[in-house]
This record gives structure tokens, C-alpha cells and sequence, in this order.
């Protein structure tokens, strides 16, 4: 039996929503309908962080906290999780630590992106490492932009409230949370609206594959970092979305000697760990995807479904050989990742047919790998060009390559020629290495667009070859990153 509404947890009690527009945005609930105006809409778009809020959800057997950008979040999605604003943090009358340090440390002037800080303090105060260095504080900091205070005294802040263990009325009743939260957990689809205009949630993949044959023009939406955008920005006219996050099975990371399991509902932050034990740049992939917001909400399955020709996942997944699982109603099809893109926003997907899990192999003794983002900013920016690498050796030499490259193409895009000129060399012959740096402009012809130009694209992707060359050669990175960051990823295993 289908629920005709959302439920949340908020304020130590059950909370359920419906009739609600299947496009209606947290944030616009939380203004609107509920009045806290705390919450601030800045960008709209997920970048600036003035919007962040804080959703709990259950894991491992206690509750997780994760900031959440609510202008670009649907109100739907929040079903089965705890929400808290800003204004929650102080309910009792007596500040929070973070909120304290802020105004101790002097960490808000006009105090329009404060809230948004605030709220991802919070979350780094429940699940922040410890002890807390000023680099873990910048990280959690890089979704949340502030243009008159300055950096340095919401770093001291946060340093100062994040110290010590959480001791606050949320670590108090987190046993209580987690028995709300199991309450939520009924197993039923949700399916609000009728059939014409509908938010709907199924529980199991079943009820996905049938709710999708019979409305295969309904948006499938996943984290919604992409989709909401094309409702605050494009204001696309929605009216049937069917959302994943409560599909059981999609969310399960499968771990094999040989290879990394994906499912489509995954997020970003979830997936981090296992991916840097593939390799080390994977993880610094993921430290530079977005914000933490955006990893928090952002799927793998939605970035590769979504087709975008800029996304950072899946050149690098080609280029380590992935396959993709996909299912239409009772037929499920496997594919390798690169066949899915067939041109600028067209996948290889039936209609009906939705992404199932991404199958990732895991590097042989013999195989090396290396990928590089290149974007104008080092934090929260799309790639103008990421290159990703797998090169298997036979000793000195190189007896096969996998090449690939995003936003060089319309495409997520494998490097043919450069990779048939990559065989055969020599690691200890760089003089050699020069037709395989210029096969690369023969794969590519880029756009020029706001990011790049073209001639820009093809002179970093001709670099790298020769950087992924080098850094293999030699076997170190010092002199060609911006920090040894492969170094210290080999240091924590």
C-alpha cells in the first residue's frame, strides 16, 4: 500500500507532509510553509553554501549528519531523515558551541552567509575527525563562500568549538533520534499527486521498474545537485519525478579483491574512502568533487546517468575499464562505461531503463593509474578538462594504455590514437614520448566555452600525457603536484 505523504523527523518529533508540487525545494518549505527564514537563498544553484541545513539519517547504527543544500534539494527527498535549521541549534535559549565560537571569534560580519557556515560547523562538530586540523576545516568550509568576514576567524571558531568530543542536546537525544528515525523506516512506496503530476519514492527496485515503464517520461532524480537546477534556474516545467534514495539495494557499496561495486544511489562522500584505496588520485577526485554539500547529496549513478561531458567520475571509471548495469522492468543489461555516451546528453539508456550500479575494477600489480582535475578554482569548480590514465607495464615498458578525458568532447571520451601511441614506449626514453603528446590533439577537437578554449583543452591534455608519463617514470609526485598528495594517501593505509 502506497503513502500519500512525506514524513521527517524535527524536534524530537514525527513530522509528515503532502500535497505538496512534486518541484517544491526544502528551501522554499522552510520559508514559505514553515517560516523559518533563517535558511538564506544566495546562488540557488548549490554553491554558496547560505542555504546549507543539516539532514541526519541513520547509519551504522546511529545517526550520521550531513550539511544539505536545501535551495537545490526537493522537499521529498528529506523523507526518513531528521532535519535541523539554524534556528533549531538554539532552541533552548542558550547558543550552540559553534555558534558561540563564532561570536567569540568574531566569525560574522554582515551575517547573510552565516547561517549556512553555521550549519556546516555543525555537522563537522558531530562528524568531524579528531583532533580537527585547519585543513579538515577548509574542506568543510569549501561550499560555503563568505565576502566580508573573511576565512581566517571562522577557521579559529570552528577549531575552538570542535575540539573535544560533541556535548550537545542533538549527541543528547541521538538514542531517542535513532528510535524516531527507525519509526519513519515503514518499507512503502510514496506516491504523491495522481498520475498527471506526482512525487513519488518507491521502496524496492520492483516497484521502480514498474512505476518507470509506466511513465517513462517522468525525471528520475537521484541527489538532485544537477536536476534542481534546471528547476531554480532553467525553471523547467517538472511534473513527474521519481526519486531513488529510497530504492533498497541501489545504495550498497559491493567490495571484491577484484573490483568495486557502485550502486546508482551511492553518494559522493559514501564512496570516497573506497575509491581512494583504489588509488590515491581517485580520492583526491573525490576530496575536489563540489563540496561536502554536494557530496552529500550527489549520487555516482546520477553523475553518470546525467551525461554530463564535464562530470569527473566517469573518464576516470573508463579509463580503469568500467561497466554499467542497467535494468528496464525485468531485463537488466551490463555495458562497458563507455558505450553508454553516445553524444552531448544522449546515453544509451531504453525508455524505462534506469542505472543500476557501475562496476569499477580494482588495479592489478602491473597496472598504474593517474588522473588530474584541471579548473580555474582549486576548490568547488567544474573541471575545464580532467584526464585519467591506466597504464599496464612489462617492466620498464608500456604494454598497454586506457586513456580518457572529460570536456574535450561532447562526451566523456577515450583517447584512441594517444593510447595506440602510448604502447610500446619506453618509460627511460622521454625523448620517445612526443608522438604519443601530440596523438592527443588527432582524439580531440574541444570547444571553446567560459571555462577554456580550445587551444587551452588541447595544450593541458598534451601536458598531461606527458605528466602521467613522468610521474610514472620516476615514481614520484613532488614536483609535479601542488602537494604530495599521493604520498600522503600511501602513508594512512
Amino acid at each position: 500500500m502506497r503513502r500519500a505523504a512525506i514524513r521527517f523527523w524535527r524536534n524530537g518529533q514525527a513530522v509528515e507532509v503532502s500535497g505538496f508540487h512534486p518541484r517544491t525545494t526544502l528551501l522554499d518549505y522552510l520559508r514559505l510553509q514553515e517560516r523559518r527564514v533563517g535558511t538564506k537563498e544566495g546562488c540557488a544553484e548549490g554553491d554558496c553554501g547560505a542555504c546549507t541545513v543539516a539532514l541526519g539519517r541513520l547509519r551504522g547504527g546511529r545517526v550520521h549528519y550531513e550539511p544539505i543544500n536545501a535551495c537545490i534539494l526537493l522537499l521529498g527527498q528529506i523523507d526518513g531523515a531528521e532535519l535541523v535549521t539554524v534556528e533549531d541549534l538554539s532552541a533552548t535559549g542558550e547558543l550552540h558551541p559553534v555558534q558561540s565560537a563564532m561570536v567569540a571569534q568574531h566569525g560574522s560580519q554582515c551575517g547573510f552567509c552565516t547561517p549556512g557556515i553555521v550549519m556546516s560547523l555543525f555537522t563537522l562538530y558531530h562528524e568531524g575527525e579528531r583532533p580537527l586540523s585547519r585543513e579538515n576545516v577548509n574542506d568543510a568550509l569549501a561550499g560555503n563562500l563568505c565576502r566580508c568576514t573573511g576565512y581566517r576567524p571562522i577557521v579559529d571558531a570552528t577549531l575552538q568549538a570542535c575540539h573535544q568530543q560533541p556535548n550537545d542536546t542533538f549527541a543528547a537525544r541521538s538514542e531517542q533520534t535513532a528510535q524516531g528515525l527507525m519509526s519513519l523506516a515503514d518499507g512503502r512506496d510514496v506516491f504523491i499527486g495522481n498520475e498527471t503530476r506526482f512525487f513519488a519514492a518507491p521502496a524496492n527496485e520492483a516497484s521502480l521498474a514498474t512505476l518507470y515503464a509506466q511513465h517513462p517520461d517522468a525525471t528520475l532524480v537521484a541527489g538532485c545537485t544537477d536536476v534542481g537546477l534546471w528547476i531554480t534556474k532553467a525553471m523547467m516545467e517538472i511534473e513527474k519525478i521519481i526519486w531513488l534514495g529510497r530504492v533498497a539495494g541501489l545504495d550498497l557499496i559491493e567490495d571484491s579483491s577484484e573490483a568495486l561495486g557502485i550502486g546508482a544511489t551511492v553518494t559522493h562522500s559514501e564512496v570516497h574512502p573506497s575509491l581512494a584505496r583504489i588509488d590515491p588520485d581517485l580520492g583526491e577526485i573525490m576530496r575536489r568533487f563540489g563540496s561536502v554539500q554536494v557530496r552529500a547529496s550527489g549520487t555516482v549513478g546520477g553523475s553518470i546517468a546525467n551525461g554530463s561531458p564535464i562530470g569527473d567520475l566517469a573518464p576516470a571509471f573508463i579509463a580503469l575499464g568500467a561497466e554499467l548495469e542497467l535494468r528496464q522492468g525485468e531485463t537488466v543489461r551490463t555495458m562497458p562505461l563507455e558505450s553508454f555516451f553516445i553524444a552531448y546528453r544522449k546515453q544509451d539508456r531504453l525508455p524505462g531503463e534506469f542505472v543500476r550500479q557501475v562496476r569499477v575494477p580494482k588495479l592489478k600489480t602491473d597496472e598504474v593509474f593517474r588522473a588530474y582535475k584541471i579548473s580555474k578554482r582549486f576548490d568547488e569548480d567544474i573541471s575545464a578538462a580532467l584526464g585519467a590514465f591506466k597504464f599496464t607495464l612489462d617492466g620498464r615498458r608500456i604494454a598497454d594504455a586506457r586513456v580518457a578525458f572529460g570536456g574535450m568532447a561532447g562526451t566523456p571520451k577515450r583517447a584512441t590514437e594517444t593510447e595506440r601511441a602510448l604502447i610500446g614506449l619506453s618509460l627511460d626514453e622521454p625523448s620517445s614520448w612526443g608522438e604519443a603528446m601530440a596523438a592527443i590533439t588527432r582524439d580531440y577537437q574541444p570547444l571553446d566555452d567560459h571555462r577554456a578554449s580550445s587551444a587551452y583543452r588541447s595544450t593541458i591534455a598534451r601536458n598531461l600525457v606527458f605528466k602521467a608519463l613522468s610521474e610514472t617514470a620516476s615514481g614520484e609526485t613532488r614536483a609535479t603536484r601542488i602537494v604530495g598528495v599521493r604520498e600522503v594517501f600511501e602513508a594512512a593505509e
